[in-house]
């Protein structure tokens, strides 16, 4: 049966207890991952808790660590009948620690209908959208990522057929959204807060086998924890690798970009690069949302060809043509 509800910490159990103090533990957690993104003293962090016992992890950790200014966000998606109980626990948890917390509901499964997304795509995009509504424009958005997200996130986008960038996992930083827990593991977490004795809520949903990211947590990753019991820290590994790859052919890129720009405002293809260069510089130089594969591939292919006047539809109202092995952006 799936656990739902309010969990509360066991007596006794499988886990050994911790030979430290757990609150100063989960503190110690937080400031590995805020050191290690430059996070100031002082600064003001908005923390995104759902009142799993990650995002119970964050709060807690980071009001015992006290640096910084703390104000809680939690977005109730609308998708449980009892998921208002999660707001009231998640508001109750900030007032206990004296923090400003705000909750709005949304529904994310109509959205999901209207944007032709899956619910867990679509949950996604409202939540940073509300936290980035609700942030003070100072402020750093914390949310609670983990080393397993960040593993199962790989596998889900290798799966996927992604590139590095995909391989990469979650970045600890993107624009003002850090993730504090980003080295840490799941069950750690969770095992310290029960030895605190620090309630947390258990969503049912997690459990379900449609949703891609529950298989892979729950199948795929138990059977590669089986062949090699450090999985995860072995796919984190490798994702901090693709990301330093990432990042140099990026700096390559840019560099090869900035050389082929014309005084007109082209780039010019008149020697091309070897196609993987040839698609990286193109994807930087035509920015988010990247266009696919294809028809990155189908300027390429138009750029290096003969035939000039051809143009490209590159999606999101975008386009580029291809005159005298120059390429224009439109």
């Amino acid at each position: 049966m799936a656990e739902q509800g309010t969990h509360k910490p066991l007596v006794g159990g499988s886990n050994p207890p911790s030979a430290t103090n757990p609150l100063a533990d989960l503190a110690e957690a937080v400031a590995r991952g805020a050191d290690g993104l430059g996070i100031a003293t002082g600064a003001s962090l908005l923390l995104a808790v759902s009142g799993g016992p990650d995002s119970m992890a964050l709060l807690h950790g980071a009001a015992r660590l006290g640096r910084w200014q703390l104000a809680v966000a939690h977005l109730d998606h609308g998708l449980r009948p009892d998921s208002a109980a999660d707001a009231t626990f998640v508001t109750d948890a900030a007032a206990a620690l004296d923090l400003p917390c705000t909750v709005r509901r949304t529904d994310v499964a109509a959205a999901a209908a209207t944007q032709g997304r899956g619910l867990e795509a679509a949950g996604r995009v409202a939540r940073y959208r509300f936290l980035e509504e609700v942030a003070a424009p100072d402020a750093l958005i914390a949310t609670a990522h983990t080393a397993d997200d960040s593993a199962e996130t790989i596998l889900l986008n290798l799966v996927r057929g992604s590139g590095l960038a995909g391989a990469s996992g979650i970045p600890p930083r993107r624009g003002r959204v850090v993730r504090l827990l980003l080295g840490e593991r799941r069950a750690r977490l969770r095992q310290l807060l029960d030895e605190a004795g620090i309630e947390y809520r258990l969503d049912p949903t997690n459990d379900q086998l449609d949703a891609a990211r529950n298989q892979v947590r729950h199948g795929v990753m138990r059977a590669l924890e089986r062949i090699n019991p450090a999985a995860v820290d072995a796919l984190t590994r490798f994702g901090r690798l693709a990301a330093a790859d990432d990042a140099l052919l990026d700096s390559i890129a840019a560099a090869e970009l900035t050389r082929r720009h014309t005084a007109e405002g082209g780039i010019e293809w008149r020697d091309p690069p070897t196609r993987a260069l040839g698609r990286r510089v193109l994807r930087l130089a035509i920015g988010d949302p990247a266009p696919s594969l294809e028809r990155i591939d189908a300027l390429l292919g138009a750029a290096e060809g003969m035939r000039g006047g051809v143009s490209i539809e590159l999606g999101a109202g975008r386009s580029a043509s291809v005159r005298e092995r120059t390429i224009m952006l439109e």
